[in-house]
């Protein structure tokens, strides 16, 4: 329980926080009302995020305790306030071309409006995060991995996956299949929206892979040193510190759409989500401390899995109205399975032992 107490605190204050600013616009009945709103989006977030908490742990395994402690600081701020409050907030500002206190205000005092406006660009937001979890699932399934969960399948697109850009081609002709299901006039911001998902993805793996080079080459010209390996592991968190974040975004984007749905209070929302993505990130290093990934082996291929469904249904959603509900029952769904293989996979080689 040490990786979540101050889940528990931080909870409890925003409960409070929820409660005060319920009982202040509503009275009583406000109050009850905002607290029961405010825990349902914190119980949506955890359950939409649970397979990004595990991505994030195989991504943060290979840290040092700083990268960690950078992670559970400066991550949750940018989490908690930068993608459940700032960036809605900018993206209607951008769009609408608003300054920035004129759409604070909207959102305070008109939140319906506010709500309007950013749903008004759902196409393109779902295109830049649908792209971008797309690629990570197909470079993922695409890999030439040791361990195998449905091998029938992983094999063949492992073989696949010796093409080169083989993950591009696919994700450009999924997105330009996606442009069919918008409207004319949406179709060109959605393109934009969808390259520019390709292009923060594939920018991450050229600057990780420079970097990569670098402390190779910096370790052979001056041997185990470890001023030189610690330089170029400083980088190397930098540039995973920045990837998990886009990642972080990216799954955060369905999680802030699918909050409008149950309410427009963007204080609420905030509140709810901030709970929600402080469980995932102590979840995050949970599983990193108790070696749970390789304990389960099939865990990091089921949350790669509802990364995939994720995408597809972010895709979907510019089209077809997908309840919260069942893409985060899809998540679970993976995860469980993992788990249930992965125990499975433990039994039979522990016959083989004995």
């Amino acid at each position: 329980m040490r990786h979540f107490y101050l889940d528990f605190i931080f909870t409890a204050i925003a409960l409070m926080v929820a409660a005060w600013w319920g009982y202040s616009h509503g009275g009583m009945g406000g109050m009850i009302s905002t607290l029961s709103i405010t825990a349902i989006l914190a119980v949506m977030e955890i359950s939409l995020s649970f397979d990004n908490a595990v991505v994030n742990a195989s991504v943060l395994k290979g840290w040092d305790e700083f990268w960690k402690m950078i992670f559970l600081t400066v991550g949750i701020l940018i989490a908690v306030f930068g993608m459940r409050l700032v960036f809605p907030i900018v993206i209607v500002a951008v769009t609408a071309d608003l300054g920035m206190m004129e759409v604070i205000n909207l959102a305070l005092n008109d939140p319906k409006e506010y709500s309007a406006r950013l749903m008004a660009h759902h196409a393109e937001i779902s295109a830049f995060g649908g792209m971008f979890l797309l690629l990570v699932f197909l470079n993922f399934v695409f890999d030439d991995k040791d361990v195998h969960w449905f091998d029938w399948l992983e094999s063949r697109l492992a073989k696949l996956g010796k093409v080169n850009a083989m993950s591009v081609f696919v994700a450009l002709a999924v997105l330009m299949v996606s442009l069919t299901w918008v409207r004319a006039d949406q179709s060109a911001a959605v393109l934009v929206a969808g390259v520019w998902g390709i292009l923060i993805y594939l920018g991450v793996q050229v600057v990780s892979g420079m970097l990569e080079g670098d402390l190779e080459e910096e370790l052979e010209s001056e041997g185990s040193n470890s001023g030189a390996a610690g330089s170029a592991i400083m980088k190397g968190g930098i540039i995973g510190f920045l990837y998990l974040e886009v990642l972080d975004a990216s799954f955060s984007f369905d999680g802030v759409i699918g909050a409008f749905a149950i309410t427009n209070d963007v204080i609420v929302i905030m509140l709810g989500l901030a709970i929600g993505a402080m469980f995932v990130r102590s979840m995050t290093i949970f599983l990193v401390d108790k070696g749970t990934l390789d304990e389960f082996i099939y865990l990091e291929h089921g949350a790669h899995y509802a990364i995939g469904a994720l995408a597809v249904i972010m895709l979907l959603s510019m089209k077809f109205h997908v309840p919260e509900l069942i893409t985060g029952l899809i998540g679970i769904a993976f995860i469980g399975w993992a788990l249930l293989a992965s125990l499975k996979h433990r039994k039979q080689e522990a016959k083989k032992v004995s």
